[in-house]
């Protein structure tokens, strides 16, 4: 996986080729095939490989509110650093809306898990008075990750953009905090 993600990362999607994986990885090209019916496949488990990764680091340091913001503030500035990573989740999420798309499925259940889970926690801050009165949970999830979509998506198309301060913005819209 580390050589898929390499190679994806330095010479993006369209020109990263299996051959190029498989000899990073020290193995044939047969091997990879044999695992990864595709390059779009391997793409998909490069991108749900990260993503389990940032989901289990962010489950153990998003305890509260505070730390909600940093979190990812950092978690941005970590995508901003491999920009073509980015690029490839955002597209590769695109094309995966098509029902017959091989990542299609992985899409729905990642997005579904992700605003669970972010519902989950604001109807506990909702339940707390830390939620803005008339912003449902559900609504609010939805919101929260559109916001950070889109935010990554304006930054690829404009590298000077501060996505870090509209962020910390919309937390500040629809939270409630002591200060």
């Amino acid at each position: 996986m580390r050589a898929a993600r390499d190679s994806f990362a330095e010479r993006g999607y369209a020109r990263a080729s299996l051959r190029d994986i498989a000899e990073r990885a020290g193995i044939t090209h047969a091997g990879l095939l044999h695992h990864f019916r595709s390059k779009d496949e391997l793409l998909a488990e490069v991108l749900a490989q990260r993503d389990t990764e940032e989901w289990e680091e962010g489950v153990a340091e998003v305890d509260s509110l505070e730390a909600l913001a940093p979190y990812l503030g950092t978690l941005l500035v970590r995508h901003q650093k491999t920009p073509e990573l980015m690029r490839l989740w955002l597209e590769l999420a695109a094309a995966a809306s098509r029902p017959d798309h091989p990542a299609h499925g992985y899409f729905v259940e990642r997005y579904e898990r992700s605003r669970t889970h972010v519902t989950r926690r604001l109807r506990e801050l909702e339940a707390e008075g830390k939620l803005r009165e008339g912003l449902g949970p559900d609504s609010a999830a939805t919101l929260f990750q559109a916001v950070l979509n889109g935010l990554q998506a304006q930054w690829l198309l404009n590298r000077r953009l501060d996505i870090i301060e509209p962020l910390n913005r919309f937390l500040d819209l629809i939270l409630v905090t002591d200060d």
